[in-house]
């Protein structure tokens, strides 16, 4: 009820504020030109002005009420729901434009309509002896009062709504742990804004001079004057048009200035949230400048904890591949080379950036699933029965079930493909899905030709790593059957051999 109660306080003293301003800036005009009636004439329109203040302020009070009616709910009742504040809080960014056509609705209608009939019934009536064109002026004076004051109670209660819209985020993210935000939802765009108010600046002025003027030569009563209002008017409306015209390419080019280093920002915020770390281009030389250096520091700060952990992960990765080689002193290495080799035949390939990277990642984990196979037989040097081979098979599916337990799963996905499917052939016949051609995951094809060449290069217990040129022959011998003839192909060429694929080949038990 506190902030409740401070918001109506700070919007009286706003509404009286604006019409002071306002109503001073265009009274003046009356007072200055010197309107000469007699004192009974000045309390018959005293008395209209009441009259008609009243119907004003009675429709201009229902209506405001109306328009706070959800932030007065939310503020009041302490346990608000969800749906209440989200409500209260949007209603909040738009009271500014509400001002505006609260007071050039209600304000300007329930003040100025009744005034100027009630006015022209006693002109009619002789009881005050000004001329109709009188009436013509008073309402133009009306409307520069409310464009004025609508003006001046906008940017006043943009600052008004502040606290609301704090209260209401804070209470919404205690109480049911959700952020209010309006995602670049814009209510009143800055064109329009400035356009308008740039305009009541610039042509406010003239507005004035030309109505007093005119006010001040038709006093005088002279025919000559008379007649020379008809000039006036034209060389008044010409001087008019001038203003503004040139209020408005002023407030263009304003806007313009304005909108340019909002949109540059805009855009490059879109691209930090999809990933991109780009940093703004500083050509400014105002405040944007700060503006544009501030986020461009902001973006360095991003970039360095992005480096610093790429670095960590790829150390992650890295040390779980030496810890699951370090097993056994035969394979140590083996998971750093596959890497190696894939990254080889990655690039030959034509992969860059974040698909080589991912690729290099799951060749390094691609034998993570052997964690889960017993010592007895992941080293066993004698021929493994058909139970032991199957265990020894399961690594592919248990290395797959380990790196979808790794939150976030999003972050991990991209390395399933290999580990699963490393040890799938070409023709359909390896494991553990029984997968062909390319319907084997590009990861699994690409790292078994790597898994393949190291195993076969490697010394194990049962037998001692066979040399360079013989391994490449057994590669060559399996491509198209076992490995994929494409990558297969790739990796004998970096070595200055191609391929000659034999379908009859035998397959090679990869490490």
């Amino acid at each position: 009820m506190r902030l409740y109660r401070g918001f109506l306080r700070s919007q009286i003293r706003n509404y009286v504020f604006g019409s002071t301003v306002a109503v001073l800036a265009v009274g003046s005009l009356l007072m200055l030109s010197s309107l000469e009636i007699s004192r009974v004439e000045y309390y018959r329109l005293l008395l209209v002005l009441i009259f008609s203040f009243v119907i004003m302020a009675s429709i201009e009070i229902t209506v405001f009420l109306r328009q706070i009616r959800p932030i007065r709910a939310a503020l009041v009742q302490e346990n608000a729901t969800l749906p209440m504040l989200e409500e209260a809080y949007l209603h909040a960014h738009q009271l500014p434009k509400r001002a505006i056509q609260r007071i050039m609705g209600p304000h300007l209608l329930g003040l100025s309509v009744p005034a100027l009939l009630l006015t022209f019934w006693m002109i009619h009536a002789g009881w005050v002896t000004f001329p109709y064109i009188y009436l013509i002026l008073a309402m133009c004076c009306a409307v520069l009062v409310a464009c004025m004051h609508s003006l001046i109670e906008f940017f006043l209660t943009c600052t008004a709504i502040i606290p609301l819209i704090k209260e209401f985020r804070n209470r919404a993210l205690e109480q049911y742990g959700v952020d209010f935000a309006l995602e670049g939802h814009v209510f009143v765009p800055i064109r329009p804004k400035f356009l308008v108010s740039c305009m009541l600046i610039g042509t406010f002025p003239l507005f004035l001079f030309i109505m007093a003027t005119h006010i001040r030569m038709n006093g005088e009563g002279d025919s000559i004057v008379v007649v020379g209002l008809q000039s006036y008017w034209a060389w008044a409306g010409m001087v008019l048009l001038i203003g503004t015209l040139f209020s408005s390419i002023a407030a263009w080019l304003l806007t313009n200035s304005v909108q340019h280093p909002i949109h540059e920002l805009y855009q490059a915020m879109n691209q930090v949230k999809d990933g991109n770390l780009v940093q703004v281009q500083d050509e400014y030389s105002d405040e944007f400048s700060k503006l544009v250096a501030g986020f461009n520091m902001m973006v360095r700060g991003l970039q360095a904890r992005e480096q610093q952990s790429r670095q960590l992960l790829d150390s992650y990765f890295s040390t779980l591949a030496v810890a699951l080689d370090a097993r056994d002193s035969y394979t140590a290495g083996h998971s750093l080379r596959v890497a190696e080799y894939s990254v080889i035949i990655g690039q030959l390939a034509g992969l860059r950036g974040q698909e080589l990277d991912d690729l290099r990642k799951s060749a390094l984990l691609h034998d993570i699933g052997k964690i889960g196979v017993r010592d007895s037989i992941l080293f066993k040097e004698e021929a493994l029965t058909d139970e032991e081979f199957l265990q020894i098979q399961s690594h592919t599916v248990l290395g797959e079930n380990i790196l979808r337990q790794i939150e976030p799963a999003d972050k991990m996905a991209p390395f399933l493909g290999g580990v699963r499917s490393h040890h799938e052939r070409y023709d359909g016949h390896g494991y553990p899905d029984g997968l062909a051609g390319m319907n084997i995951p590009l990861h699994g094809r690409i790292i078994a030709v790597a898994d393949a060449y190291d195993a076969m290069t490697s010394d194990r217990p049962y037998r001692k790593g066979m040399d360079h040129e013989r391994a490449l022959g057994i590669l060559e011998q399996g491509s198209g059957s076992q490995w994929d003839p494409e990558f297969a192909g790739l990796f004998l060429g970096y070595f200055g051999r191609k391929p000659e694929a034999r379908k009859d080949a035998q397959p090679v038990q990869a490490g």
